[in-house]
């Protein structure tokens, strides 16, 4: 409810919500489910993709439309519709981190920092002018959930700024262009979701991390490997520091909550893993001497 709040406090008034359906049979309240409290119109996701739905944003006089880590493009009838214009609210800096899933890229990538960017939306996927941005910290345990909520939280007070500009004069929204190197990122998770034990003891921590929704599902999935010729997901592991002369994957003696497993330079202590759908411990499943693939 804290978006529909920041509407009424910047003194606007609410018009609709698109999202998936209210019968959508997810964990938790829906945002069609809170829109219907808040005594909001909501609209079904499928209207939004076509272009017909311009129709209605100009009928209701709609003044400015913002999209919120949505997996929806619009087409540009629909970002063109509103009065002021069409704003896009997107967890990562821009054009540096464009597209899907960009915490847990950040995460995977080794990066200190992130941003959450507000930028007007034009025909491109998050390419157009900057008009507010944000940097975030990434701590050395984050995970792709826990990253993501901060992105969020530090979204919000962004989202205030611009209707608080859009209420006293909307000529006054910044429109920085883009600048620097593009990279865009789909859905697929890097390296096909498996794991490379000859790598760096940090790159596999901080795969397994930039997975790691839980307790909701993760847009990866768990990283996989092999063990005695079945897939097993790798759920929550952390670096050991400890430089292993073994060769990688193999499994080495247990260690605080878990099991080691040598990477191409440091001992890995994997503490829970997903095995044929169920979450376990590491030391139930593998034992000193097992190879992970």
């Amino acid at each position: 409810m804290n978006a529909f709040r920041i509407v009424e406090r910047a003194g606007h008034a609410l018009v609709g919500v698109v999202t998936a359906s209210v019968h959508e049979d997810r964990r938790g309240a829906t945002v069609a489910q809170l829109a219907d409290l808040a005594g909001v119109e909501v609209h079904d996701v499928a209207a939004a993709r076509k272009a017909e739905f311009a129709t209605w944003v100009r009928a209701n006089d709609i003044e400015l439309l913002l999209n919120v880590h949505s997996l929806v493009i619009l087409p540009l009838a629909v970002v063109a519709a509103p009065a002021i214009g069409s704003f896009n609210l997107h967890p990562g800096p821009l054009p540096n981190y464009a597209g899907l899933n960009t915490p847990s890229w950040a995460i995977y990538n080794g990066e200190a920092e992130h941003a959450v960017t507000v930028h007007w939306m034009d025909a491109g996927v998050d390419t157009g002018a900057i008009a507010y941005e944000v940097r975030v910290p990434i701590h050395e345990d984050d995970t792709g959930l826990t990253l993501s909520a901060r992105c969020a939280r530090q979204g919000l007070p962004l989202v205030e700024e611009l209707f608080a500009a859009a209420a006293l004069d909307p000529a006054e929204i910044p429109r920085r262009p883009q600048a620097g190197e593009r990279r865009y990122f789909g859905r697929e998770a890097p390296c096909g979701g498996r794991l490379d034990w000859t790598g760096p003891a940090s790159r596999i921590v901080n795969f397994v991390r930039a997975a790691d929704y839980l307790p909701f599902d993760s847009p990866w999935g768990h990283p996989r490997s092999t063990l005695a010729g079945r897939d097993v997901g790798i759920a929550k592991a952390t670096r050991t520091l400890e430089t292993s002369g073994e060769e990688p994957g193999v499994v080495g003696s247990p260690g605080d909550g878990g099991i080691c497993v040598s990477a191409g330079d440091e001992w890995v202590l994997v503490r829970r893993m997903l095995v044929e759908g169920a979450y376990v411990d590491a030391t139930e499943v593998v034992r000193p001497g097992d190879h992970l693939g």
